[in-house]
């Protein structure tokens, strides 16, 4: 049988994107099972939340908006530092870029090994690489909370750290008035997670209570479909979950009793592949996810910074 192709190398097929209005100038971009991407109008401007992974992606991006808005880009949102969420963002021309606080941070420790990793394991995404001027910095940042007033009648768009999940540095915009929520890479609809920075623990717990606290009546992961009703996003959390969550149990139960990373893997996959195995990016994700998760458990706080290398490695340890 021959090895299995490394992460999403043998994906080269264009996915097709679907423009999603929310409410009045409010809108989603999906792509089955890409990033998905939305923007958000005020007054007499716009807020981008998410980049894609370059800048002539993004611009294929505001071609399709332009068909609905001119109001130019004033405000880019990123809800964390992964390169296909960031590296696209001078294609906006915005005045501002707009992130957590340890996004920051994270950009200047590992950005650029983050960069060589995403583009490695999606070379479909990383097309027309060679239009990315370089790392791409928050030029606001913040802690806890920060509002943006939409102007006019539109009320508020609220960017907040509800806690530590994807990465330490995961933010979300909420909409209070349309009561829609872009959660990022927080949640996932019908996608599987990646959570090879992730602090698995506390995800599951605090912060998915924390974006179920919202109510929200609409919501935007970072993948898959939009989320339409109450009962649709409850669904979509749990969903993310229930992944953690059985990812969490399988490992521990492996580490108890003295096994290997591999065992883990092994344990997590058979344990998910029913409900979550044909999802997009589902074999992706998984060792690496894995792999940080028995880092986690193992009392690793913070995760190993990811490089073309270990990916191979990693990868290489867990298929054999």
């Amino acid at each position: 049988m021959p090895p299995k192709a490394f992460a999403s190398v043998a994906d080269l097929a264009d996915k097709k994107q679907t423009l999603e209005i929310l409410a009045d100038g409010v809108y989603a971009l999906t792509a089955e099972g890409d990033p998905n991407i939305g923007a958000i109008e005020g007054e007499d401007f716009l807020v981008c939340f998410e980049a894609l992974a370059t800048p002539v992606a993004t611009q294929k991006w505001l071609d399709i908006l332009r068909a609905h808005t001119d109001k130019p880009v004033r405000h880019v949102v990123l809800s964390h530092y992964h390169a296909v969420r960031v590296l696209g963002a001078p294609g906006f021309g915005a005045q501002s870029v707009i992130a957590h606080e340890n996004t920051h941070r994270l950009i200047e420790e590992r950005g650029k090994e983050d960069w060589d990793s995403e583009f490695g394991r999606f070379p479909r995404l990383a097309k027309n690489a060679e239009s990315i001027p370089g790392l791409t910095f928050p030029t606001v940042t913040f802690a806890d909370r920060l509002t943006i007033n939409l102007g006019g009648d539109r009320g508020d768009l609220v960017l907040e750290h509800v806690g530590r999940g994807h990465t330490d540095g995961d933010i979300v915009a909420w909409l209070p008035k349309e009561k829609i929520l872009f959660a990022g890479d927080l949640v996932e609809a019908q996608a599987a997670l990646y959570t090879g920075d992730a602090y698995h623990l506390e995800w599951a717990n605090n912060t998915l209570d924390r974006i179920k606290a919202f109510g929200a009546k609409q919501l935007i992961g970072g993948r898959g479909t939009v989320s339409r009703g109450q009962a649709a996003v409850d669904a979509a959390i749990e969903q993310s979950r229930t992944f953690l969550t059985t990812m969490i149990r399988e490992t521990t139960a492996i580490q108890q009793r003295g096994g290997t990373v591999k065992e883990a893997f092994a344990a997590c996959r058979d344990a998910l592949h029913e409900d979550y195995g044909h999802w997009p990016i589902f074999e992706h994700c998984l060792p690496f996810n894995v792999s940080r998760l028995w880092d986690e458990l193992s009392g690793i706080e913070r995760p190993v910074i990811w490089t073309m290398e270990r990916d191979r490695e990693v990868w290489s340890r867990l298929h054999d």
